[in-house]
């Protein structure tokens, strides 16, 4: 095992393989608070991607309802299981635990599992489902956390900096590509071993059984080699996605070199609101999320890490601070990939990496007073009875 440096651990762990960041790294952030699960980016990335045979029931895409929903079933909750009491010490911002490449067992090369085929059978299974049952006593909301909450939790490959699936896989038929970070599978290599199902701890590798082998997300990669964003963000109706790229090694650049004009360097590294998903689990996965404000915090620091805190204080005083605010509403505003940002006026402006504008959005909304009464006819334009 070779030594890495993980930034989202704080600290070294073991893994597999030499250290080998891409020149940039493809990101993509959720807001939490806004997701709907109208499941429109299911939907675009399964007509998109995962039509054929032997995917019928494979989703690179899902939403599933936290606290109850999974897909496929408990992966979280028997990845921790594996991970056992060493799941949760934190301190401050470093994890004393054991990820997912440590501490191993006898000829064991990653703690993981394979899923039974019933597990993908029912991609919305706790749909809707709320903590527990009202009982009328107390159920109502007040204060910042609900006594009763419930949240909606979109999800696709994180394209890891230590991808479990790779680490995994005996062909060598999955790799990071340098250009983006994108991990991909290299099909005529894959033999369909299924060890990359069983390593990645986020369950976003999959077996096509028609094909007899491996797949998973890939990023739409020619939308993004051709400066346009997911299909997966595009389609989202409540616009609580945002693509772009990120500093590909945070440990090791200066405040000077995180790019404080890039939105998803500023969400992630300089205000530190977008946090990833199970970062105990050892991948530095590169998608972010923004917690829910309104749930329980022992839930949240367990699957987004010790920054949860500080995240939701800073989203709920969002409305006063003009600057996170214009980084937060490039959220679904274009389909081209924003690469730096700035706030000009009462607008947040967003531009290309070629430096071009693609994107103006007000801070707040205009409001337009109609007239009563239009002075050439005299008809009455509005209700005023």
């Amino acid at each position: 095992m070779a030594k890495v440096r993980n930034w989202q651990l704080g600290r070294e762990m073991d893994y597999p393989y030499e250290e080998n960041r891409p020149g940039r790294q493809v990101s993509m952030l959720f807001d939490l608070n806004k997701c709907i699960a109208c499941q429109s980016c299911t939907m675009a990335c399964k007509t998109t991607w995962t039509a054929g045979k032997g995917q019928e029931t494979i989703f690179w895409n899902n939403v599933e309802s936290k606290p109850y929903g999974f897909y496929p079933l408990a992966w979280d909750v028997k990845v921790l299981a594996l991970l056992g009491e060493q799941a949760q010490p934190w301190s401050g911002n470093k994890y004393n635990g054991t990820t997912i490449f440590e501490d191993l067992g006898m000829n064991q090369r990653i703690k993981g599992y394979l899923p039974d085929e019933m597990d993908y059978a029912h991609p919305n299974l706790g749909e809707d489902e709320c903590l527990k049952i009202l009982d009328g006593e107390g159920d109502y909301i007040k204060g910042p956390t609900h006594k009763n909450w419930g949240f909606f939790f979109p999800r696709i490959c994180n394209h890891c900096t230590f991808p479990g699936c790779l680490a995994a896989c005996p062909r060598k038929a999955i790799y990071k590509r340098q250009e983006d970070g994108i991990v991909l599978i290299d099909a005529s290599r894959c033999r369909g071993y299924r060890e990359c199902v069983a390593a990645c701890p986020y369950k976003k590798s999959f077996y096509n059984d028609t094909t007899r082998t491996g797949e998973k997300c890939i990023s739409c990669y020619p939308k993004v080699e051709a400066g346009l964003m997911t299909q997966c963000v595009t389609q989202c109706i409540g616009k609580i996605r945002l693509f772009g790229f990120k500093s590909a090694d945070y440990d090791k650049i200066t405040s000077k070199q995180v790019r404080e004009n890039n939105p998803i360097d500023f969400l992630v590294h300089v205000r530190k609101i977008a946090l990833p998903i199970y970062p105990q689990f050892g991948t530095e996965p590169n998608n972010m999320y923004l917690p829910p404000v309104h749930v329980n915090p022992d839930f949240l620091a367990q699957v987004f890490g010790p920054g949860v805190e500080n995240s939701i204080k800073q989203y709920r005083n969002a409305g006063k601070d003009k600057e996170l605010l214009a980084a937060l509403l490039l959220f679904g505003t274009t389909e081209r990939i924003c690469d730096t940002f700035k706030l000009e006026g009462n607008e947040t402006v967003g531009y290309d990496p070629q430096g071009k504008e693609i994107i103006r959005v007000p801070l707040t909304e205009p409001v337009y007073i109609r007239q009563v009464k239009n002075l050439k006819t005299g008809a009455f334009l509005t209700n005023n009875s």
